[in-house]
């Protein structure tokens, strides 16, 4: 492979010059730039990357750190990271912490050493805060927040309005047996979302029921029969996603009770499988492009400006389909 000082020599010029003109540094003799350019162009030359990084301070790489692949959500937000991404020139570093501190920490660190521009990072680790603070390059919370740490930057959906949206929508569907399949209590969005599902039984003076449930599809399956054995008078259920819903009604399904007729089932998230799967289901859609796009234009904005902005909520709403009916719907 040929070197920005083979460059040089054909060109007749510097090596500084070679540089001046790959990082557009410096103004240079607009003959001098010609010649240069034509032998990067004759040659094919690539510039060391990692040396124009540790040059430039700056690798035009945006990490992104989630805890796994298991939930589509994380797959379909990354599809919206990327594009923004690529639109910004920078490219998208994908690693995962597996909800492992110790792993995540280790993504962050090998960030870092990487010259990464920004990190995006969905985590429920409380502890990684302090040390998120004293990260030089910016960090951007996604999806889940750190016990509304104002000292940080976090895009997330509203998850409370989006379960008070849920059950109110099983209330007003007829159904007075609503069970919510709980996330894990050490997520911000499974507690937000918990605590809307609360807030609605007591103000429709409903009994509240309740399943644990992890965010996926295995998880699905094991909380909905022990759900059915426990609630056998359950007529509605709010599933902590769209992939634990769509486990609930095949559930259901095997067990021969008609979904809505029997059981009424709401997801969260509105993934794309959820409108394609039959029944379609319905669920509380999170803007998950705004919010992939809107982390990555925090980070650039930290580029330009010193400062990663604000906090950003964002509104959800409900997406009624298949596995829930209105009375006047009948």
């Amino acid at each position: 492979m040929i070197s920005i000082r083979e460059v040089a020599k054909l060109a007749g010029v510097s090596p500084s010059t070679v540089s001046r003109v790959i990082n557009n540094t410096a103004n240079v003799d607009e003959e001098k730039k010609k010649r240069v350019l034509k032998v990067i162009e004759e040659t094919d030359f690539k510039p060391n990357q990692v040396a124009r990084s540790l040059f430039k301070k700056s690798s035009s790489i945006i990490g992104l750190i989630l805890p796994n692949t298991n939930n589509p959500f994380f797959t379909e937000i990354i599809k919206y990271i990327e594009d923004e991404a690529y639109k910004q020139n920078y490219k998208i570093l994908i690693s995962y912490s597996d909800n492992n501190p110790k792993k995540e920490k280790e993504n962050l660190d090998m960030l870092i050493s990487m010259n990464a521009d920004g990190i995006i990072l969905l985590t429920s680790n409380e502890n990684i805060k302090n040390e998120i603070k004293n990260i030089s390059i910016p960090v951007v919370i996604i999806d889940r927040s750190l016990n509304d740490d104002n000292d940080l930057t976090q895009i997330v959906c509203d998850h409370y309005k989006g379960a008070k949206l849920a059950t109110k929508h099983l209330v007003e569907c007829g159904c007075k047996n609503i069970v919510n399949m709980k996330g894990p209590m050490e997520f911000s969005s499974a507690r937000l979302r918990y605590k809307g599902y609360v807030d609605i039984c007591q103000e429709m003076n409903l009994d509240i029921k309740t399943i644990d449930c992890d965010y996926d599809y295995e998880s699905g399956i094991k909380s909905t029969k022990e759900l059915l054995e426990k609630y056998p008078e359950v007529d509605g259920i709010v599933a902590s996603n769209d992939i634990v819903a769509i486990a609930a009604y095949k559930v259901l399904d095997n067990k021969g009770i008609d979904v809505p007729e029997e059981i009424m089932i709401i997801g969260f998230d509105n993934i794309s499988f959820a409108s394609v799967f039959t029944p379609e289901i319905t669920t509380i859609e999170q803007p998950m492009e705004k919010m992939g796009r809107k982390a990555v234009n925090s980070i650039v904005d930290f580029k330009k400006n010193n400062s990663t902005g604000e906090s950003h909520i964002f509104d959800v709403k409900l997406i009624q389909r298949q596995t829930t009916f209105l009375k006047e719907d009948i």
